[in-house]
């Protein structure tokens, strides 16, 4: 009886220990969930007792805390990258207004008929600007929502490229840029939204204007079962691109931001060739700056 009463003495005060242990443990483990709750700290959870479920349960604590700092992280960068994106909107947008409010001066108090005429086109210059802006801007913020389609249909994208090359002809003549093509004669026939083709296109020659310099090659050609425009330019200063944000919302490789337009074009352009099952990619080959988008070819039985 004796050595029964002494065995159930030791479990007694092995169980009561374990208990103690415990206790102890699960208060640290409050404290310390405290403690990270009210300050921002790389902190983690450890167990000090040699149990399984004590480990699992600092695993599994340790994992959401991971989750959460990654989406704190993730909510600040979305913050900052929203306070940027209304700085870079309201300089975009504050430039022309600024300059329509001086022209509109100029206008009322202009004392030739010449000279009215001069304000009312650069009056009519600044709004289109200010228009084609906003487009920009709501362009973009649809392609944002995941349930925003293009309905497509089957389009001849050398039509519909050739087309749009030409409406940009004078703007070319004016920038002294010299444009050579080598598209093929043949029919090439694609799955696209006309007007979402025809905004890429134009976002491409658009950019070439604002940043090309003396030259830009564009040829469009099928490969196998795709279909590949490029649009190459040459550039006065390759090494202040940053081809890793080339495609980023707001992007604009020129600091002084010297041009009126929103940083979105090629957002915009590549947002919608992947609306359209295409591709875009970038890239600076020495003093060029090469764009290429990708469709597949719809056959046609």
């Amino acid at each position: 009886m004796l050595i029964w009463a002494i065995i159930a003495t030791i479990v007694s005060v092995i169980t009561v220990s374990i208990f103690i242990a415990y206790r102890r443990q699960v208060k640290n483990t409050c404290r310390h969930l405290a403690f990270m709750k009210k300050n921002k700290t790389n902190l983690r959870l450890r167990s000090g007792l040699p149990f399984r479920e004590l480990y699992e349960l600092s695993d599994n604590v340790n994992e959401l805390l991971d989750n959460s700092d990654e989406l704190r992280h993730k909510a600040e960068h979305n913050e900052q990258n929203l306070k940027d994106a209304i700085t870079n909107i309201s300089h975009d947008i504050r430039t022309p207004l600024t300059s329509l409010d001086g022209f509109f001066q100029l206008l009322k108090n202009a004392d030739s008929e010449e000279e009215r005429t001069q304000c009312v086109d650069v009056i009519q210059n600044r709004i289109n600007n200010l228009k084609y802006m906003l487009e920009e801007l709501f362009t973009y913020t649809k392609l944002q929502n995941e349930d925003y389609k293009l309905q497509t249909e089957p389009i001849d994208i050398v039509r519909c490229v050739s087309s749009t090359l030409v409406s940009f002809y004078n703007e070319f003549q004016e920038k002294g840029i010299e444009v050579q093509v080598d598209f093929t004669d043949e029919e090439i026939v694609v799955d696209c939204n006309a007007e979402g083709l025809q905004r890429i296109v134009q976002n491409v020659l658009k950019n070439v204007i604002d940043h090309g310099s003396k030259t830009v090659e564009m040829t469009l050609k099928q490969e196998n079962e795709r279909v590949i425009f490029s649009c190459s330019n040459k550039v006065d200063n390759p090494d202040s691109i940053d081809i890793s944000q080339i495609f980023t919302r707001f992007y604009k490789s020129d600091p002084a931001r010297t041009h009126s337009s929103t940083g979105l074009g090629l957002a915009i352009a590549k947002g919608l060739a992947e609306r359209m099952n295409g591709d875009m990619t970038a890239e600076v080959q020495g003093e060029w700056f090469k764009v290429e988008i990708r469709f597949k070819k719809f056959e046609i039985y």
